[in-house]
C-alpha cells in the first residue's frame, strides 16, 4: 500500500504525459499539461500520508515543496527545465545533508529519522548512511544526465523506468538490514527471562 501511494505522483505524471503527447496537440505541450498533474497527485498523496501517519516527514514536506515551486515556476515561465531539474536538487540536497550528518557532524541522520522504528547496531546505520550518499548523489547524477543530454521524452521515460533504481536500492538495503534485525530480536528473545 505504501509503494503505491509512493509512486501515486509519479505514475499519474507519466500517464498524463503519454496521453496528451498522444492524443493532444503535441509533444512540446505534453510537459506543461503534465506538471499540474504532478502537482495535484502530490498534494494528494501528501494529505494521504498525513491522514495515516499523522505527520508528514522532512523528506515529505521538502518533496513537496520543490513539487510547488518548480511546478510553478515551468508553468509560468513556460519552461519545462525548471521541472526536469527538480528531482537532481532534490537528490543533490539529500546527498549533501546525508554527508553532512556522518561526516561533518559525526551523527546519523537516518538513525535520528528511522530509530525509533529499527533498532539496528550504529555501524550498521554508519553504513546506510554512506550508502544513502552515494544512492542520493548517483540518482541526482543521473537525472541531470538526461534532462541535459537528453530529449523531453526520454527524460519522462527515465522518470517512470528509472524507478528500477529506487526499488533496486530499496530491495538491497532490506536484504542487507534483514541479517541485523533477526539477530536483535535472537538478543531480546535470549535476554528476556
Amino acid at each position: 500500500m505504501k509503494i503505491l501511494i509512493d509512486f501515486f505522483p509519479i505514475l499519474l505524471f507519466f500517464a498524463a504525459y503519454k496521453l496528451h503527447a498522444w492524443f493532444g496537440v503535441g509533444k512540446e505541450e505534453a510537459i506543461y499539461f503534465a506538471t499540474p498533474v504532478l502537482m495535484g497527485a502530490t498534494v494528494v498523496q501528501m494529505a494521504i500520508v498525513y491522514a495515516i501517519d499523522k505527520k508528514l516527514t522532512a523528506l515529505h514536506k521538502v518533496t513537496l515543496a520543490l513539487i510547488l515551486v518548480f511546478g510553478a515556476i515551468t508553468l509560468a515561465l513556460h519552461d519545462k527545465r525548471f521541472i526536469m531539474w527538480k528531482p537532481t536538487v532534490l537528490y543533490a540536497g539529500m546527498a549533501i545533508a546525508l554527508a553532512v550528518s556522518i561526516w561533518g557532524m559525526r551523527k546519523s541522520f537516518l538513525k535520528a529519522m528511522l530509530g525509533s522504528q529499527l533498532e539496528l547496531p550504529d555501524p550498521v546505520w554508519h553504513k546506510l548512511n554512506v550508502a544513502w550518499v552515494f544512492y542520493a548523489a548517483f540518482m541526482a547524477i543521473s537525472n541531470a544526465y538526461v534532462a541535459t543530454y537528453f530529449s523531453e521524452d526520454a527524460w519522462a521515460n527515465f522518470k517512470i523506468w528509472g524507478y528500477v533504481f529506487p526499488l533496486a536500492f530499496l530491495i538491497g538495503q532490506g536484504l542487507y538490514i534483514a541479517p541485523h534485525l533477526r539477530a536483535h530480536d535472537a538478543n531480546e528473545k535470549e535476554s528476556t527471562p
